[in-house]
């Protein structure tokens, strides 16, 4: 992974050919997915098949590989100074919580007034907060590792109690306050927790065990210099592995719908670049310092594109126009959010130095 040290052309130099040209890679992934799911007959069946409970086991096993080098080079130790950090905590879930969910019912209400399926995916998508792949965003832009995990175990606590309360009022209640279009959704506790479970809890417990387990049979210094170095390429490895697997499972729908995909894409990008700017501008106006800040920034940019996607199909089906919008999420996220890993690593010399405890050193 990349260096916690500003990248001068220097720096770049020496970073490894998968960091070097990631989204490069991330671009083939996407490629390649589009063009197995198009032209393989029957691989998304296939894919889709292999399931538990609902939840796709190739995209569960590269989502696990994505996130596990990176919660396991989290310094649990230092966790106590992010709990402590009251803006921080008051910030995400603002961002997270409240503006989230309503800049999308906001968008997709403005922009996709005729098109109530996939108006409606863009809420849920709006109302599902990233726990998952965010983790990968923050370490790539040099966030703070220990930040980012407590802000997506707030935002798991959340999820589980939150999801079908906003679920219903942003789809029922507030419509019909508007005088607009009022639809349901079906999202029971299991589904949602079900998500939290694999998609965090898995990776966030091996990562804690390694560790500790790691740092008591040879050292701290073994396991942040041997160890660390040593599993750090198995998380873009999980990444580019998920993207192909996930554009595979809708390649066709996607490439056979390009109109519907262009007008699901354009909420989706104006969602991405506020939510993220305006992450970005409350961290830096109240004083975060960039590691604190960029993790706020993602975390309140990301969604969590699983439960999306999995709840869309429970309510309205796997062929529904509700899923479809789901499924573009990750399509415009992906590219979107590695683009603002390198302006948010272009913007890093304009902050000042953050104090000792916040510093997060990558390997």
């Amino acid at each position: 992974m990349s260096t916690g040290t500003e990248r001068s052309p220097a720096v770049v130099g020496k970073l490894s050919t998968l960091d070097r040209f990631l989204p490069v890679w991330i671009g083939v992934a996407m490629v390649v997915g589009l063009l197995l799911g198009r032209t393989i007959p029957g691989v998304n069946d296939a894919l889709s098949a292999v399931s538990v409970d609902g939840i796709s086991l190739p995209i569960a096993i590269g989502l696990l590989v994505m996130m596990y080098p990176v919660l396991a080079k989290v310094r649990y130790d230092r966790l106590d100074s992010v709990t402590g950090d009251k803006r921080l905590l008051a910030a995400s879930l603002a961002l997270n919580w409240v503006l989230g969910p309503a800049l999308m019912f906001t968008l997709a209400w403005l922009l996709l007034p005729d098109l109530p399926e996939y108006r409606t995916g863009l809420i849920i998508v709006g109302l599902a907060r990233c726990i998952a792949m965010v983790v990968i965003w923050n370490d790539l832009a040099c966030g703070d590792r220990e930040a980012a995990a407590v802000l997506v175990a707030v935002n798991s606590v959340f999820q589980v109690v939150m999801f079908s309360v906003l679920g219903w009022f942003y789809l029922s209640v507030l419509p019909g306050w508007l005088g607009l279009e009022q639809t349901t959704i079906e999202a029971s506790p299991w589904l949602i927790a079900k998500s939290v479970v694999i998609f965090l809890g898995v990776p966030l417990v091996a990562g804690f065990a390694s560790r500790y387990f790691g740092e008591r049979a040879k050292g701290r210094q073994w396991y942040e210099e041997k160890f660390v170095p040593g599993i750090s390429p198995w998380a873009l490895y999980g990444l580019l592995f998920t993207i192909v697997v996930l554009f595979a499972l809708q390649g066709d729908r996607i490439t056979s719908q390009p109109l519907d995909v262009v007008r699901i894409a354009l909420p989706l990008l104006v969602y991405f670049a506020v939510m993220w700017g305006g992450g970005y501008a409350l961290g830096a106006a109240i004083g975060l310092g960039y590691e604190r800040t960029t993790t706020l920034a993602f975390t309140a940019a990301g969604n969590n594109f699983e439960l999306a996607i999995a709840v869309s199909i429970a309510t309205y089906g796997a062929t529904s126009g509700q899923a479809l919008a789901g499924v573009v999420g990750p399509l415009i996220e992906v590219p979107v959010l590695v683009g603002l890993v390198y302006v948010s690593l272009a913007l890093r010399s304009r902050f000042a130095a953050t104090p000792p405890k916040s510093i997060v050193h990558h390997d």
